[in-house]
């Protein structure tokens, strides 16, 4: 009893985290209506008067990457898009929330500060509506690493408080509309990658998985990328 009260704790204390970042990064979001259309000419063309590129040179069409090192974006929610793309700018002085290795700015710094506010709105909104194509999409790459992610993603660990991944993921890797991003069909060296730098703070736009990644060993780390990747 006491360790299903625990993890309906965990679980509450993760979506409510979540939902509290959202509502503070909605109350700086543009006030018109994004732009899917607007959206989809900035994603495939972007603006060369403004020295903007095209996001779909690095990420593919419509958002399906063939580059590890390029998250898919297809089909991620609207949401989490545009408060990612926000979290890459410098913003009072500051550096960016989400940063690279030893807290190095990340090429997504550069492009991100050319960008405004209805920009990643209308970009998210786009690539919100696109299909993720699983014929070409990453997969599992180890059966046995496969294997040990799945029992961390199911069931978490629970001696080091780490919760089941599907708990904000969902049982099959979709994500949670607006609030947890779809990892099915990610790059798993691109999903590990993520981990290490919750882990060591230098992507620092989520308190809740800089505490998760914390507990991850890289075994565990690779194995649910792993895992993770092959869902569908």
């Amino acid at each position: 009893m006491k360790r299903v009260l625990s993890s309906i704790f965990i679980a509450g204390s993760l979506l409510l985290g979540t939902v509290v970042a959202s509502a503070s990064y909605a109350a700086d979001a543009p006030t018109v209506k994004p732009d899917a259309k607007k959206g989809e000419q900035l994603f495939a063309n972007g603006d060369a008067a403004r020295g903007i590129l095209a996001c779909a040179s690095c990420h593919g069409a419509v958002g399906n990457s063939t580059i590890p090192t390029n998250p898919n974006l297809a089909a991620q929610p609207h949401e989490y898009l545009a408060k990612q793309l926000s979290d890459f700018q410098a913003k009072n002085g500051k550096v960016p929330l989400r940063r690279g290795v030893n807290g190095a700015n990340t090429i997504m710094s550069t492009f991100a500060a050319l960008l405004t506010s209805q920009d990643m709105q209308n970009i998210a909104l786009f690539l919100s509506h696109q299909r993720l194509d699983y014929s070409k999409a990453p997969t599992a790459t180890n059966k046995d690493l496969a294997e040990a992610g799945q029992k961390i993603w199911r069931a978490g660990v629970d001696d080091r408080r780490i919760p089941a991944c599907a708990a904000c993921h969902s049982a099959n890797g979709a994500g949670l509309p607006g609030e947890f991003p779809r990892l099915a069909g990610q790059f798993p060296s691109y999903i590990a990658e993520q981990l290490k730098l919750f882990r060591s703070g230098d992507r620092a736009n989520s308190d809740i998985m800089h505490d998760i990644a914390n507990r991850m060993t890289d075994a565990e780390i690779a194995a649910v990328a792993d895992y993770a990747a092959g869902l569908r």
